[in-house]
């Protein structure tokens, strides 16, 4: 089952966890060309956000992510705030440290914002599926425990569908 939220028109595809995972087809590829990858992890993936303060509310309230670290750059004029799900965030006696911390996470989300895109109500970024005759980048992917209470939680937080669970197709 999956839900598709909507946050700065990217797709949130949120799918029942199971016990157990279980195991796809194969994909047919010749496995022993990936033994190289020892140490490779999937950290982020960067999304281009319009409102922080909007997107950093669905991420962390919405979908219960922290904020991992959160950097401005004024010379050039933006910001990113990398988020995902972890215990707790450690206290860091630097800046420095955090953000190194914040970048070895895994299956992070990093907001990226360019300053003043917040003020125009005109703008809006190419999210790879509202354009026409386009279709780009399809959606992220959450694991929950149980589809229907999440979908019964963002359907109490006002959040936008594309798709509830037993919708089909």
């Amino acid at each position: 089952f999956q839900i598709e939220a909507i946050s700065d028109g990217y797709s949130i595809e949120i799918l029942a966890s199971s016990p157990g995972g279980g195991k796809g087809q194969g994909s047919g590829l010749d496995e022993s060309l990936y033994v190289s990858r020892e140490g490779y992890a999937m950290t982020q993936t960067m999304l281009r956000v319009k409102d922080p303060r909007a997107s950093l509310k669905f991420y962390t309230e919405t979908l219960g992510m922290r904020l991992l670290w959160d950097g401005h750059f004024p010379e050039w004029k933006f910001s990113l705030y990398f988020v995902g799900y972890c215990d707790a965030v450690p206290e860091f006696a630097t800046d420095l440290e955090r953000r190194a911390w914040a970048f070895e996470q895994k299956a992070a989300v990093e907001l990226t914002h360019n300053w003043g895109t917040e003020a125009d109500p005109d703008f809006r970024h190419a999210n790879g599926n509202d354009e026409e005759g386009h279709r780009g980048f399809g959606h992220i992917g959450l694991l929950v425990p149980d589809v229907y209470a999440a979908c019964r939680r963002f359907e109490e937080l006002g959040v936008d569908f594309r798709k509830k669970p037993d919708d089909g197709g």
